[in-house]
């Protein structure tokens, strides 16, 4: 009797040490206005960084499936902002890891949302992704490094101006231009010429 209690323990034990060492160890944010990524390492205990991250960005319901699933399968439909993303590094065994890629939109009208693609391969499954929304992921990514508000869009007339110069029409326009004057010049030269 003592013999079993013991092995239940060591199972019991056992399992919060799997379940934990699904998750990744390292997730990486990367997108508009971020000079540098944003890395967030760490163990998965509750209440660490990484731990919050993958909570509120819905990782482990959009890479192992959860019933019932807070998964959606369609956007929402107000605007979701630019699109930022986050990469995960997921220890598989043997010196191996999983790289899992999510969707960011953390300055969507209705809050931060993420997008998780599915058939992702992990752990030999594929993931079956989805819609994820949790009203404290912008909050968590801002505490990392991420600005309060998204990057400002370029106006049209710099956007042009800047493709104007940039792209090398305005040399071709003053070649155009000493094309003519050059021109205009022969012309004249060989007018005078003949009239004599």
């Amino acid at each position: 009797m003592k013999r079993l209690l013991f092995l239940t323990a060591v199972a019991a034990l056992a399992l919060p040490a799997t379940s934990l060492a699904k998750g990744p160890s390292e997730a990486k944010i990367t997108g508009p206005g971020l000079t540098k990524a944003i890395t967030i390492t760490g163990t998965e205990t509750e209440g660490t960084p990484l731990m919050n991250l993958t909570e509120a960005a819905g990782f482990f319901p959009g890479a192992f499936g959860q019933s019932p699933s807070p998964m959606s399968a369609a956007p929402p439909k107000a605007g979701l902002g630019p699109r930022y993303s986050i990469d995960y590094v997921v220890p598989a065994g043997n010196s191996k890891s999983d790289k899992i890629h999510q969707d960011l939109y953390p300055y969507a009208k209705t809050g931060a949302w993420t997008h998780m693609p599915e058939g992702q391969p992990i752990f030999d499954m594929a993931t079956p992704g989805g819609w994820f929304h949790d009203a404290r992921l912008k909050g968590i990514l801002v505490a990392h490094g991420l600005p309060k508000s998204p990057p400002a869009a370029p106006t049209s007339s710099s956007s042009s101006s800047a493709g104007f110069f940039s792209t090398g029409k305005i040399g071709a326009f003053a070649l155009v231009l000493f094309g003519i004057g050059a021109a205009a010049v022969f012309t004249r030269r060989h007018l005078r010429g003949t009239a004599t």
